[in-house]
């Protein structure tokens, strides 16, 4: 029987959203709700400010207050990740020296974007965070909004820093997810951050996810991922299916709309988003609801 040994990361991270209400300020009771559900529904840890908390578009202040507004309401004490990233390295070296990091297990640090750095430049970039960084460093790869796909050998290179211990990845790429959990050093965390392909990531050694969907089907997001640690791919395969064309529609008018609709249909936050995006259309919004209803995830 396949065994697989528990790390805090490992497992289903939540990629919190940011409640807001209608006049787009933060909803700490809605955000109080999230956290209470996904707590007590098989989240093994909460990630605060990835870009499912829509930090494109909160302020320093914000960022801070939602900060400690999880830490204080974080009742099942799971760990906290908080996304703390840029592609302005000096600008990301003085937030981690003017932020309190206390009770955080570690930061979230996407890869640069838009200036579109060589594989040295990101090697030089993550190494001066994470000589700065008190709490250890989560890399992300994200190229479907950074246009940079961290290379294998960069990411390869980069697992070789003391503190830096793990990588989420939604790089689209089966070919690098296997060499990756194949050069990785077996301590070094790989975690999927595409939601449709953690049962196929975990088959070749990776160690579970930072869920979108997990916000509003925590349990059956953790059902699955920990079906596929302990070997069990036929339930596993079974309920990853049953997310393939519910995945796609949370991303047809951009995340987290979508999920923050799930949300709202099952009463737990509201479905409001910051401009430029814009709330769920009527049309995603009833093929939302239908599909949840097909799918049994109405409870």
């Amino acid at each position: 029987m396949y065994t697989f040994s528990k790390n805090k990361f490992h497992g289903v991270g939540v990629a919190l959203v940011t409640p807001f209400d209608s006049r787009h300020n933060i909803d700490f009771e809605g955000l109080r709700s999230l956290i209470m559900f996904v707590s007590n529904n098989g989240a093994d840890y909460l990630v605060v400010q990835g870009t499912t908390g829509e930090t494109s578009t909160t302020t320093s202040e914000e960022k801070t207050a939602l900060l400690q507004f999880v830490q204080q309401n974080n009742t099942k004490k799971l760990p906290i990740v908080y996304g703390l990233g840029g592609n302005n390295t000096q600008v990301v070296l003085d937030t981690l020296k003017n932020t309190d990091l206390t009770g955080v297990d570690a930061i979230l640090s996407v890869c640069p974007y838009y200036n579109k750095p060589a594989q040295r430049g990101l090697v030089a970039h993550f190494t001066a965070i994470a000589d700065a960084s008190p709490v250890p460093v989560l890399l992300y790869n994200v190229p479907g909004r950074t246009v940079t796909n961290m290379s294998v050998e960069t990411i390869v290179a980069l697992a070789q820093h003391p503190n830096i211990i793990g990588l989420k990845d939604a790089c689209g790429s089966f070919d690098q997810y296997l060499e990756l959990s194949k050069r990785c050093p077996a301590d070094f965390l790989l975690i999927s951050g595409d939601d449709n392909h953690v049962t196929p990531m975990i088959s070749v050694g990776w160690h579970g996810v930072i869920s979108v969907i997990a916000n509003a089907f925590p349990k059956e997001m953790s059902d699955m991922t920990w079906h596929a640690l302990h070997g069990r791919f036929r339930e596993a395969t079974k309920m990853q299916h049953q997310f393939f064309d519910f995945d796609g529609l949370l991303y047809a008018e951009s995340n987290p709309v979508g999920i923050k609709q799930c949300l709202a249909i099952k009463q737990i936050c509201g479905n409001e988003v910051r401009l430029p995006l814009v709330k769920a259309s009527d049309e995603l919004a009833q093929k939302l609801q239908t599909l949840m209803a097909k799918e049994g995830f109405n409870n």
